[in-house]
């Protein structure tokens, strides 16, 4: 699976050793480093910045959007972009963005939100190449045992009696090994690694030297962890909070 690291970085040093001959993923909501992304990445994808638009309360701007999109589709490491979604919205003000999209579908990547009817998330999966996951609603934290429940009835709706998935699925916020070890995705994104590389105490006796150190160790971590060919069910260990 491809692993996209989200931003923005603390410094242009920090962004190239993150991104250099790996994945970015870059969000309109700070979008000045795309440029690095750009340049060094081995690929990169384009983020709405919808969960900075819901977090916020800001309003969004998707025809802005839409030429910032524009603008760099046809680079050669241009992967997608994340089609306009509204993340607390309901299916039909999506259905409606994702109607508006003015580039090809195999440049755009819909979201399925959680919290939406999983009839929604077989139709998304029947009619695009590739269906991005994203967590909302009762199911916003990433991990949690509701999460996980619904997540076995996602993997049940588009995956086929062997567990294989019937299109290529993204996680968004969905990097951690925890999750990426159990469940068949084709790529995952997380700012995670941008977020932490400014902590200096990770505790024990490791203590990085620089915050390049520190981002070294993290995106290592991080893509040290592969998803499986089918999904086998939750995990064992998350299965016990079920009871």
């Amino acid at each position: 699976m491809l692993h996209y690291h989200g931003g923005r970085h603390s410094t242009w040093q920090v962004a190239v050793e993150i991104w250099r001959r790996r994945h970015a993923l870059v969000s309109f909501a700070d979008s000045k480093q795309i440029v690095i992304a750009a340049e060094v990445a081995q690929s990169f994808a384009l983020d709405n910045g919808a969960f900075s638009v819901w977090k916020q309360g800001l309003q969004a701007d998707w025809p802005a959007y839409y030429k910032w999109v524009e603008g760099w589709r046809q680079h050669p490491g241009f992967d997608w972009a994340i089609i306009p979604d509204v993340i607390e919205g309901d299916e039909a003000a999506n259905d409606a963005l994702l109607a508006a999209w003015p580039f090809a579908k195999t440049a755009g990547l819909p979201v399925w939100h959680f919290h939406e009817s999983l009839e929604r998330l077989a139709r998304l999966a029947a009619e695009w190449p590739r269906v991005a996951l994203g967590s909302s609603g009762q199911f916003k934290t990433p991990g949690t045992a509701p999460w996980w429940r619904r997540m076995q009835q996602a993997m049940e709706t588009v995956c086929d009696p062997a567990g294989r998935p019937k299109v290529k699925l993204h996680g968004l916020r969905m990097l951690s090994p925890h999750i990426v070890e159990h469940v068949p995705l084709a790529s995952a994104d997380s700012a995670y690694v941008s977020r932490k590389v400014g902590l200096t105490n990770w505790g024990g006796c490791y203590k990085a030297a620089s915050r390049e150190s520190r981002a070294h160790v993290l995106v290592e971590y991080y893509e040290g962890s592969q998803s499986p060919a089918v999904w086998t069910g939750v995990p064992a260990q998350q299965e016990l909070l079920f009871v």
